[in-house]
């Protein structure tokens, strides 16, 4: 039986490797369970899985948490600096990885150090330290399983091929929400409209980060790292059906592609079970009912995030900490009704062009360029407003 610890396990990811672990009895016991702020639905699945510890992130949260697992013997901690012991507990398997933005990347850095596997959903731990985290693998005895749904059929197509022989991976994307609407229109997007993702269930953040297609800019940076490949080996192709999750070009022109129902549970049961293939009563894919599957150039003008990830990837050092911090409080911004969906790439590329540039980065200078970034966006914000 497998040991896993969840961090995140309240959010989109957790709860649904929690789905996956459900459909496979027996094989899965759970060590940990973390959140950063929902005390009843930690406290239900504490209560329903038994883990030894749990987490809330938010210590103000403590008590709450407290009296919902009253009378239970399972350990209880809180605060950033709890979280982080938990996330390097050396104890289990795999981590699953679920958090989403920024504060994930610490938490995978801990787990790579504890030697332990990582099944990694935060693209961020890639975007902002993949180079720092890439040295502590060779460190440590531990692997990263990506869970990415791009990632982790690029991951699948190369098995057992040669990287070197690799021309260009490919990687597909939705289109969110507005590939169809003009760009003049852009101004009057509301925010449950940018939450109406035609194929995805997903949680807010990367749900906006499809609608703005900042989602394929971070994958793009993330595959980089994952891959060791170039920002030329990294194409990106529109693919509104979701079929194809991301395909490999080799140096002949031969192409593999792995397909499925555009699912999460597949990709994060494939990073819980690797190398298996566990059967199970998931959706299957029926090719015949989708008919047809198109493929489009993505719009760099109507998505000018993606053009920005791009450009943070080659420039390096501290432009991928600013791009994704940056996109972290925007969105959020967004998503609280302080400033429109356009503003969004714009206040990017202002963080991305103010910050003051280091070359190589280690962790305290990624510290204080996210607080930088962060400040940075507040003050704009407000002024903004």
């Amino acid at each position: 039986m497998k040991s896993i610890g969840i961090l995140g396990s309240t959010g989109s990811i957790g709860t649904q490797t929690l789905d996956v672990i459900d459909a496979l009895p027996g094989k899965f016991y759970i060590k940990y369970l973390t959140s950063n702020q929902n005390t009843e639905l930690l406290g239900e699945q504490a209560l329903k899985y038994k883990p030894d510890i749990v987490c809330i992130a938010m210590e103000e949260k403590r008590g709450e948490l407290d009296t919902i697992l009253a009378g239970t013997d399972i350990n209880i901690t809180s605060g950033r600096n709890a979280l982080l012991e938990v996330a390097g507990r050396n104890d289990v398997n795999l981590v699953m990885n679920g958090l989403v933005g920024a504060i994930g990347m610490e938490p995978t850095i801990e787990a790579v150090k504890a030697g332990v596997d990582v099944a990694l959903s935060n693209k961020e731990s890639m975007v902002m330290a993949g180079g720092i985290i890439n040295e502590l693998l060779k460190k440590h005895s531990g692997n990263l399983l990506p869970v990415d749904s791009e990632h982790s059929a690029i991951w699948q197509c190369l098995t057992g091929e040669n990287n070197d022989q690799v021309k260009c991976i490919i990687l597909t994307g939705s289109g969110g929400p507005f590939r169809t609407k003009p760009k003049e229109e852009f101004s009057l997007i509301k925010r449950e409209e940018a939450l109406q993702h035609p194929n995805w269930d997903m949680g807010n953040k990367i749900t906006i980060d499809s609608a703005t297609m900042m989602n394929k800019g971070l994958e793009v940076i993330e595959a980089h790292w994952l891959f060791n490949l170039n920002a030329d080996q990294i194409d990106i192709v529109v693919h509104p059906q979701s079929i194809i999750h991301s395909m490999v070009e080799f140096v002949d022109g031969s192409v593999k592609a792995q397909l499925g129902v555009p699912d999460m549970k597949l990709p994060i049961q494939y990073a819980l079970t690797y190398p298996d293939h566990y059967s199970t009563d998931w959706e299957n894919l029926d090719l015949t009912a989708i008919g047809r599957l198109t493929f489009e150039k993505p719009d760099f003008e109507k998505f000018p995030c993606i053009q920005l990830a791009y450009d943070a990837l080659e420039k390096g050092g501290t432009f991928p900490v600013v791009l994704n911090v940056a996109n972290d409080e925007v969105v959020s911004a967004f998503l609280n009704d302080h400033i429109p969906f356009i503003q969004i790439p714009q206040l990017i590329a202002e963080a991305l062009d103010q910050h003051e540039f280091i070359e190589n980065p280690d962790l305290e200078t990624i510290s204080e360029i996210s607080q930088w970034t962060t400040n940075y966006i507040h003050e704009q914000i407000t002024t903004f407003a």
